[in-house]
């Protein structure tokens, strides 16, 4: 059963491939969803990332929250279940 977790603190060059790298070390990353600000299209500070097992997740909450990256402390936790006040789900585009 995959897991999906909450970054924040994030840089806002962050890329996909930079969480990626993080994440691979700990297990199977399944995705990785930065969130973008509509309006600008640049990365707002967080993301989502998708472990393949509950035991990953775990691990790499254990081995990533408060590690430096891009001169930036994580914050990595498992993400909430919210919907937006238009009814939809966080959007990752």
């Amino acid at each position: 059963m995959s897991k999906r977790l909450y970054v924040g603190n994030l840089s806002c060059d962050i890329t996909e491939d930079t969480i990626r790298q993080h994440f691979d070390g700990i297990g199977e990353v399944v995705e990785v969803c930065i969130v973008k600000d509509r309006e600008t299209g640049r990365p707002r500070g967080y993301a989502f990332v998708t472990m393949a097992s509950l035991a990953e997740a775990a691990n790499a909450i254990v081995e990533l929250n408060g590690k430096v990256c891009d001169g930036r402390t994580l914050r990595v936790n498992e993400a909430e279940h919210q919907v937006s006040r238009r009814g939809r789900h966080g959007r990752c585009d």
